[in-house]
């Protein structure tokens, strides 16, 4: 979870570092603004090629600026004419800064001297041009042509003459976000490949799955700049593959890390829909492979397939993934909340530009999606980084518990073994205190008076050593004797009726509140030594005016009994280690008799837990399985 929030942290200073010196620029932008070209005046050609020379000032031309609408293309005429004035200005290092033209074809006239000119085979029409000019060029007239297939001509940028420095500072930082961010997102997901090796299986595939969608975003952002078809030219074929290869791998890899993260979906739709569009992907790249081996001739196959099929795809899928999420956010799946958040600015940005890019047949320049994407991406970070928290959370509970089972494990086994111990024991020792006690009363009978009162108390003690071997044989074979269907009201009865007594001598009373119809199954001699154990126990810590409240009722197929009293309670320290061998908070106790309890529960199949306060009383909670109807 900590290593989410610092890729997240990371990736927002890299975004304000993007941004870069916004004093600096703003001043750029209104020395440059000052000398902006807003104004022209265009002719439409029917040249298919850069021509040698700017057309004769005459009929034809229209006056346009940056305020008019887009022109659109009239039939027959594939490339146009832009005619302006170079303004004069105070410059020593004059420069011309042309800002986001489309088109495949470009060339750039001043005083009827062509001084630039640029053909693209690829797929990727957005010029930046940033030239000198010589002094003797300000105040001249200045031509471009450009040929694009588009339907109209996109002149949506601005025209700047200026001091070259200033302008190229300007072009620079103007793309320095798209560079910067593209790489922080391709530093981070190399990183992240690599880690990937070395985490456990468990964790690869959503580690990796998220680093394909922050590579893929990355090299988006970083191929899309124009920086690099302006300065690298000369590779803008390579870049625009290495685009498209990007938005194939994106759609993929962000369906599986959501399904990974919040499972498949109603009826696996998320699992069917990540494998169409693993397969349309496939098909993509080898569309474009086909495109690439026969030097675009298929071309337009390939963008009907690649761009507008694809673009609607990514829009369905991108609904689809929202509202996946928003059911699971419903659900209360933090996750989702957090999903939500960053994929709904990037889905709402992404979707609008891309309605607007399909609407205007491919002329619209997208841009606002990286700043979507930024956050969707520190989203999933942050979700990756919970799923990690949460997964070692659980590793750390299911230690607690196999710890709790190794214990349970061993107690189980030392328990068998003094089971075996004790009946080994009790069998042997009890013949010979029997034969003991025998001849023990046959003195008693022939002894003088002084004499019987020692032999009457050693007999005293015989029949309490013969209890504890008793007990010791009910803790070894708790199972002995015949089940039958108890009634509870019933046994209870006759336990009231023995302990009764008890209660009185030591000042207190014991109340039942039991149903006549509550039935169970078990033997009636061990569930009443059981009970009298615990009722025993409660009287036994009864100060004066003291009470032993049992209740019982039945929820669905489990029969509850309370033993409460109002004495002396325990403390936590005692209430953990109550059932074990040999320990009693008694003076002369030897915790025999609670040990014989919880073996009969548990023979029963049922389950005992003992809730206590010092100075407030205790509650025993006895839980048997109901006797069938």
């Amino acid at each position: 979870m900590r290593s989410g929030w610092r890729i997240a942290v990371f990736l927002i200073i890299v975004i304000a570092l993007s941004q870069g010196y916004p004093r600096h620029v703003f001043a750029i932008e209104e020395m440059a603004a000052r000398s902006a070209i807003t104004e022209w005046s265009i002719l439409w050609s029917e040249s298919k090629m850069i021509p040698d020379h700017v057309p004769a000032q005459g009929e034809g031309w229209m006056e346009n600026s940056a305020q008019t609408y887009e022109p659109f293309k009239p039939y027959g005429k594939p490339s146009i004419w832009i005619q302006m004035k170079i303004p004069e200005i105070n410059s020593a290092s004059p420069g011309l800064l042309i800002d986001k033209l489309q088109g495949k074809q470009v060339a750039v006239y001043a005083d009827h001297v062509k001084i630039y000119e640029s053909t693209r085979t690829y797929n990727y029409e957005l010029n930046y041009i940033l030239l000198p000019l010589h002094k003797e060029l300000l105040g001249k007239d200045l031509h471009i042509w450009l040929e694009t297939p588009k339907d109209h001509v996109n002149v949506e940028g601005k025209i700047f003459v200026g001091e070259y420095h200033d302008l190229l500072n300007r072009f620079v930082k103007s793309n320095m976000a798209d560079i910067i961010l593209g790489s922080a997102f391709i530093f981070i997901a190399m990183s992240m490949m690599i880690c990937a090796f070395f985490l456990n299986r468990k964790y690869v595939y959503a580690v990796l799955s998220l680093s394909f969608v922050i590579l893929s975003v990355g090299i988006l952002i970083f191929t899309y700049s124009p920086f690099l078809y302006t300065i690298f030219n000369e590779y803008g074929n390579l870049y625009t593959l290495l685009y498209d290869c990007s938005l194939f791998v994106f759609m993929p890899s962000i369906i599986l890390f959501f399904e990974i993260i919040f499972g498949s979906g109603w009826r696996g739709i998320i699992r069917t829909v990540r494998k169409i569009q693993i397969a349309y992907s496939l098909f993509c790249v080898l569309l474009m492979l086909v495109n690439q081996w026969t030097s675009n001739q298929w071309f337009d196959v390939y963008y009907f397939f690649s761009v507008q099929v694809m673009g609607i795809a990514i829009a369905i899928q991108f609904l689809l993934l929202i509202g996946s999420s928003l059911y699971y956010a419903v659900k209360g799946n933090k996750d989702a909340v957090i999903f939500n958040a960053g994929f709904a600015v990037f889905a709402m940005i992404s979707l609008g530009e891309l309605l607007q890019y399909i609407i205007s047949r491919g002329s619209y320049n997208l841009f606002l999606w990286k700043w979507g994407v930024v956050s969707f991406i520190i989203a999933l970070v942050i979700i990756l980084g919970r799923h990690f928290a949460n997964n070692h959370k659980q590793i750390l509970q299911y230690s607690k518990e196999l710890e709790m089972f190794n214990n349970e494990l061993q107690r189980s086994e030392k328990m068998e073994i003094i089971s075996e111990l004790a009946a080994s024991v009790a069998h042997e020792v009890r013949n010979p205190l029997q034969v003991t006690r025998g001849f023990l009363q046959l003195l008693t009978g022939k002894a003088q008076t002084a004499e019987r009162q020692y032999l009457e108390l050693a007999l005293v003690e015989l029949d309490r050593a013969s209890g504890i071997i008793t007990d010791f044989l009910t803790f070894a074979k708790p199972e002995v004797g015949k089940d039958t269907v108890l009634s509870v009201s019933e046994e209870f009865k006759h336990i009231e009726g023995i302990l009764g007594p008890l209660a009185h001598l030591q000042g207190g009373k014991i109340t039942v509140d039991i149903p006549e119809n509550i039935m169970i199954r078990g033997n009636s001699s061990k569930f009443k030594q059981a009970f009298i154990n615990i009722v025993k126990n409660s009287i036994e810590a009864l100060g004066e005016e003291g009470k032993v409240h049992i209740r019982c009722y039945r929820q669905q197929n489990q029969v509850f009994i309370h033993v409460v009293d109002n004495g002396e309670g325990m403390g936590p320290e005692v209430l953990a280690r109550l059932g074990e061998p040999y320990f009693s908070n008694k003076t002369k106790g030897t915790g025999l008799g609670l040990m014989v309890t919880f073996r009969i529960i548990e023979a029963m199949d049922g389950d005992i837990y003992f809730t206590s306060k010092q100075g407030v009383g205790t509650d025993a909670v006895i839980t048997l399985p109901a006797a069938g109807e």
